[in-house]
């Protein structure tokens, strides 16, 4: 989480807490869903020759450990927080509850899903497509890192990658764009989800996206 190669960089925590904090005070209701990149990747022990489950529960705990330091970054920023954990971990974590999660949001609280959906085989970017249908977000923000949105190819490799400032679901699914995976782009894609992709980076689009500005790539379907 942050610039490190590996590991929690905490001033980069520190400064997306503070992003959120600033749309927080402005009364709009956040839910977050992380991933765990930064500390181990469950396809990446697959890869290496672990049983895929296994490695995919290690990825649930990896996205816990980043939730609880998201939280404590947040709460000593005064923005009550709670953590809700799709594996049962109740000594540090809610149950993922749909209800008591909407409660919390509808009292002010920033909710953290953690854990992905707590099945193996199904991404961060499921969770989050899912987890937004199920308390009715009105929308997906995607953060990347260093990417200002959706592109034709890599833009770190690739020098003639175009970027795209809109794009339908569709679209992305039938050039497989890298946007989030297909099961979680078919589900917003479905249910006219709509996901604004754009650089995390920049500490004020976050705040820009919920005042209605175009920042980076918005997929919709028309």
């Amino acid at each position: 989480m942050g610039s490190l190669e590996y590991g929690i960089d905490g001033d980069k925590v520190a400064a997306i807490a503070e992003q959120i904090k600033r749309v927080h005070d402005r009364s709009v209701q956040i839910a977050i869903v992380l991933g765990a990149g930064n500390l181990y990747r469950g396809l990446s022990g697959a890869a290496a020759g672990m049983d895929r489950a296994t490695a995919d529960y290690m990825d649930m705990l990896a996205i816990v450990l980043n939730a609880l330091t998201l939280q404590d970054a947040l709460e000593k920023l005064g923005v009550h927080t709670r953590v809700q954990s799709a594996i049962t971990i109740s000594e540090v974590a809610e149950p993922y509850i749909r209800r008591r999660a909407m409660r919390h949001l509808e009292k002010g609280r920033v909710v953290i899903f953690a854990a992905g959906t707590g099945n193996p085989f199904f991404t961060s970017d499921t969770a989050a497509a899912l987890r937004a249908l199920e308390v009715h977000a009105e929308a997906i923000l995607m953060a990347k890192n260093g990417v200002q949105g959706v592109y034709t190819g890599d833009p770190k490799t690739d020098p003639d990658a175009e970027f795209l400032p809109q794009i339908t679901h569709m679209d992305a699914l039938q050039r497989g764009l890298k946007v989030m995976d297909s099961t979680a782009l078919s589900l917003c894609m479905d249910n006219n989800l709509p996901l604004y992709v754009f650089n995390m980076d920049d500490d004020s689009n976050i705040d820009r996206i919920v005042s209605g500005e175009r920042v980076g790539t918005l997929v919709t379907t028309p």
